[in-house]
């Protein structure tokens, strides 16, 4: 985990930076101040705990000295590089460290009053040169005033001149003989707008024409029955207010923010392809007894889990490609001759997915006591970003949910994702004769730009052979 540093501030104040952890992630949820203003540290002392989008995670100091201020607050969401604590370091005095910040914070702040009082926003600049557009020429009367000069004697003259006035002088005609309404055009707009039909408005204006004021009545008294109409609906809100008071509403943060974008990101990404199988179990559960009374395993746990996870271990060597990427970027399949196999595991904080390496170099008490290790440490809410990275496939057991068979979700980066479902007694064809035997039903999703049809179906056949019979497939694969 790489620790930001800052350089030593005046005073000797160091600021510390909430560091990115790994992953590229932006932003972390302070959850636990190990320390308190006034108490000495040391280099490496583990400070504080936060929560990123993968992990709990603590962090250690990278100074000495005494620590001066908190600046986040417990359950608090900030972004890396945000300065989370200060330490003074005993070089430089005690009085700078509220000199330095509150000379950096006085500066932004002056900044801030500057740009408030500058009309970032508003009319005044535009006041000066908003140019209202000169009005139309004044209504009826006109005709006496402007021509007068000249042609003042001959009065017919005014009368024809006005060719702009000519809608105003229309009102002074009579009134509507030809049964359209009269109106201006910006109030037949404004009846269009509204959806009010003139030929319904009673007119009150001069000469029969009708006014925005009569198209508005007209509007409104077409909408009071609508209005009314609506009036039951809204007794709904009550409801909708009751109900809300029994919600709860959760933020989105931490693990389950990381695990939606994941999943939505590998879902519309991916085009996914599951497949089913049911397999008659009984001898793995035979051969999960007899494991767990060998003294090579009696410090581990051993459970039907790692007899499935072997199994997929010896499909993946029967069957490379499955174990693979899809690499957008340069146009190619990337097939690993490495398993990082992933666990999904459902934890405090959530479902997280860290992975074993090298899985498939392991013997199979190895692989138990990874599991274990793998299990433990992700229901104590301590797994690693680095143990969640760089997996290679993934086995969700649903069957301790008490649930038969799901269509999991690839994680992104992979090629495939195995759902392991319940053991449970069935009847069941063996040996010819029908019995009661236990069975599962296995899930396999795969990326069906990289895994076919056939490749998929070969790889959980052989899982599904394997887990019938686990000693003679191990013996006959190797």
């Amino acid at each position: 985990m790489g620790i930001q540093k800052s350089a030593p501030s005046t005073g000797g104040v160091r600021e510390f930076r909430l560091p990115d952890v790994g992953e590229g992630l932006v932003d972390a949820e302070l959850l636990t101040w190990f320390v308190q203003p006034g108490d000495e540290i040391v280099v490496n002392q583990n400070i504080c705990e936060i929560e990123t989008a993968k992990a709990v995670v603590e962090l250690p100091s990278p100074y000495a000295g005494t620590v001066r201020e908190l600046l986040v607050e417990e359950g608090q969401t900030v972004d890396v590089g945000t300065v989370i604590i200060t330490v003074d370091d005993g070089s430089g005095g005690d009085g700078p460290a509220g000199d330095s910040g509150s000379a950096s914070g006085a500066a932004p702040a002056e900044e801030e009053a500057e740009q408030r009082e500058k009309p970032l926003v508003g009319y005044g600049e535009k006041a000066s040169s908003t140019q209202r557009r000169a009005r139309r020429r004044p209504t009826p009367s006109g005709p006496a005033s402007p021509p007068a000069p000249t042609a003042a004697p001959e009065r017919p003259k005014p009368a024809a001149e006005p060719a702009t006035p000519a809608v105003v002088a229309a009102p002074a005609a009579p009134a509507p003989a030809s049964g359209r309404p009269l109106a201006k055009p910006p109030v037949r707009k404004l009846a269009r707008d509204l959806g009010v039909d003139l030929a319904t408005v009673t007119p009150t204006g001069s000469g029969g024409i009708v006014t925005r004021e009569d198209v508005r009545a007209a509007a409104d008294a077409a909408q009071a029955p609508a209005e009314a109409a609506e009036a039951a609906p809204q007794a709904a809100p009550a409801a909708v207010s009751d109900r809300s008071a029994r919600e709860r509403r959760v933020p989105i943060k931490g693990v389950r923010k990381h695990t939606a974008a994941a999943m939505v990101g590998s879902a519309f990404t991916a085009p996914h392809v599951t497949e089913f199988l049911q397999v008659d179990v009984t001898k793995t559960m035979e051969a999960v007894a007899r494991l767990r009374a060998r003294p090579d395993f009696a410090d581990v746990k051993v459970s039907p889990l790692l007899l499935v996870a072997k199994a997929l271990l010896m499909a993946i060597r029967r069957n490379p490609e499955v174990n693979a990427s899809w690499d957008e970027d340069n146009q190619e399949i990337v097939v690993k001759d490495y398993v990082n196999l992933g666990i999904a595991a459902a934890t405090e904080r959530g479902l997280v997915v860290p992975n074993i390496k090298d899985a498939d170099a392991q013997t199979l008490p190895e692989l138990a006591a990874s599991l274990k290790a793998l299990t433990d440490t992700a229901r104590a809410g301590k797994t690693s970003p680095a143990d969640m990275s760089q997996g290679t496939i993934t086995i969700t057991n649903v069957g301790v949910f008490g649930v038969d068979a799901g269509t999991p979700i690839i994680n992104r980066g992979e090629a495939a994702i195995l759902a392991f479902g319940q053991i449970r007694d069935m009847p069941w064809v063996h040996e010819g004769e029908l019995a009661v035997r236990k069975v599962t039903t296995l899930s396999l999703s795969f990326d069906h730009r990289l895994v076919d049809g056939e490749l998929g179906s070969k790889v959980l056949r052989d899982i599904g052979t394997a887990l019938e019979d686990p000693e003679l497939t191990a013996l006959a694969w190797g």
